[in-house]
């Protein structure tokens, strides 16, 4: 059965001894090692293969020709974007966990990257908008307004798991049609769309990666400060506002927070689903429920999983690929289910 609140234990037990602060310290530093390897593995392997010797080489002494053009015009944009989308989800994921008490939160259920596409699609076709600076402030503002649409329609005040989800879903349906139609009766919005709607790295350069950074670093900055009063969020709001949590200003930041991290990911590469939804499990599975630790660590394993699909994607239809959205809808399915039957959804 669901539960109102994924992170209820912590915020009901005592500071962890400085062993196990240790231990979750020790287990972030080896995430980082995973991640650097996991990127190391994104800019060798692709259509064509880099040996790990010639990444050095066009990392450090780059002399413009050969795979040392591909490295840095191609891979490393590619592995820089995917990066900081990763994180951007994983940890709007686990910040809206977190907020809505609701275990299956995330920006793809509760219709927040249906919101941003549906508006980007709008600034696209019918507003000539081609730039990521131009059209990246409609995804902004379709993830906050779908944000409020979802709360509204699941009774507001009286919003429950399963009502939040079904609002969730129900405006990702009609989100994703209003693209789909968008898509059908512009030819030239296809062409121009066709891989961003599915989710993609595939497009990534340097500049991207410039517009982007700012952006998602705001929203990481936000939500990782908000780690003790969610917390205290976790007990109730009567419980929280007695402990000192300042519950409207906290739910304004986590809003702000997670309308940064989707509008920007969604915005730089489409709607990619799951990770928002499978990574805070897997990592509250390792860290226990504190918020203080779950975002830091969903920030780190987030990145690992996009970027290894985006990897398998690359490997499994060469020379061509598959897009990573495609990938982790295919992987976060399968795992997802695995953990509910794994784990009682009460201790997730």
């Amino acid at each position: 059965m669901l539960v109102e609140s994924p992170s209820r234990q912590s915020a009901e037990q005592a500071p962890a001894p400085p062993k196990r602060n240790a231990a979750r310290a020790a287990g972030l530093l080896l995430s980082l090692v995973v991640l650097l390897l996991v990127v190391v593995a994104s800019i060798a392997i692709g259509a064509k293969a880099v040996p790990l010797g010639d990444v050095w080489h066009g990392l450090v002494h780059s002399t413009g020709t050969g795979d040392d053009v591909l490295i840095q015009d191609v891979r490393i944009p590619r592995t820089a974007l995917g990066v900081l989308v990763g994180a951007a989800l994983g940890v709007a994921g686990a910040v809206m966990q977190a907020l809505t008490r609701n275990p299956l939160a995330e920006p793809g259920v509760l219709g927040v990257n249906a919101g941003a596409s549906a508006a980007v699609v709008t600034a696209m076709s019918f507003l000539g908008v081609s730039s990521f600076t131009g059209y990246v402030w409609f995804a902004f503002a379709g993830a906050a307004v779908v944000s409020v649409l979802v709360y509204v329609l699941s009774g507001s005040r009286g919003a429950t798991p399963v009502r939040l989800a079904l609002a969730g879903t129900a405006a990702t349906y009609a989100m994703f049609g209003y693209v789909n139609a968008v898509e059908l009766l512009d030819s030239a919005a296809l062409d121009k769309m066709r891989f961003w709607t599915v989710g993609s790295l595939a497009t990534a350069t340097s500049g991207t990666v410039a517009q982007v950074w700012p952006f998602v670093a705001a929203g990481l900055l936000v939500a990782l400060l908000l780690g003790r009063p969610l917390n205290a969020m976790a007990l109730g709001d009567d419980t929280a506002r007695a402990l000192g949590a300042h519950l409207t200003r906290t739910r304004v930041l986590a809003m702000v927070s997670v309308t940064l991290l989707c509008g920007a990911a969604t915005a730089a590469c489409g709607p990619i689903v799951f990770i928002g939804l499978m990574v805070p499990h897997i990592v509250r599975a390792i860290t226990g429920p504190d918020m203080r630790w779950t975002l830091p660590y969903a920030a780190v394993l987030s990145p690992v999983l996009l970027l290894g699909a985006d990897v398998v994607g690359r490997m499994v239809a060469r020379p061509a690929e598959l897009q990573v959205g495609i990938v982790t809808a295919l992987i976060g399915g399968p795992v997802f289910i695995f953990l509910v039957r794994r784990r009682r959804m009460t201790q997730l």
